[in-house]
């Protein structure tokens, strides 16, 4: 399967993607009136921005079987904006000393158990680790089992922080993983 950088023309496919995952993955975790209330084309504008951005995150998409256009996955990410990571753009060499927060992975509900989330991982971590960066993080909901499960199977270990958010008026717990990438 191709794996390339995201062009803003991917926008509306990468936000069909991530709505698509949300309502499989999150079923059971968040409301279904507020699941069922995603909107892919409110998504793609976003998207679309974030993707015109060069200040914005690294995005890479899996491109699927049917062709040209068509986006199985996509994963994004960006140098972490937390009190521990130097302050950088993902686009940008890291120093160092600097953490890249990985901000999304989501894969198209057909597209999974068939690698495509773990090869689009391991581009990403190996993109971070072009860039510069020594280490890298992401957040995820405790109650998520499978991606928990999947993100342990790459190396990636909870380092004992822990928030709780409101997402789609429901307050869940979400667990910091990180993986040393130097």
């Amino acid at each position: 399967m191709p794996i390339r950088h995201a062009l803003p023309s991917d926008a509306a496919a990468i936000a069909a993607v991530h709505v698509r995952s949300w309502q499989a993955a999150y079923r059971d975790l968040l409301p279904a009136p507020y699941l069922d209330a995603l909107d892919p084309a409110e998504r793609a504008v976003a998207w679309r921005e974030r993707l015109a951005d060069p200040g914005g995150p690294v995005v890479l998409v899996a491109e699927g079987a049917a062709g040209a256009g068509a986006v199985d996955a996509f994963v994004a990410f960006r140098a972490w904006r937390g009190e521990e990571a130097a302050e950088a753009s993902a686009t940008a060499t890291a120093t160092a000393t600097a953490t890249a927060e990985l901000s999304a992975l989501y894969a198209a509900p057909e597209a999974w158990g068939r690698g495509v989330g773990r090869a689009l991982l391991a581009s990403a971590v190996e993109a971070m680790r072009a860039a510069g960066f020594r280490e890298a993080g992401l957040w995820v909901f405790e109650d998520n089992a499978r991606a928990r499960a999947f993100y342990e199977a790459a190396g990636w270990s909870p380092d004992g922080e822990a928030v709780v958010e409101e997402t789609g008026g429901r307050e869940l717990r979400e667990l910091r993983y990180r993986l040393s990438i130097s």
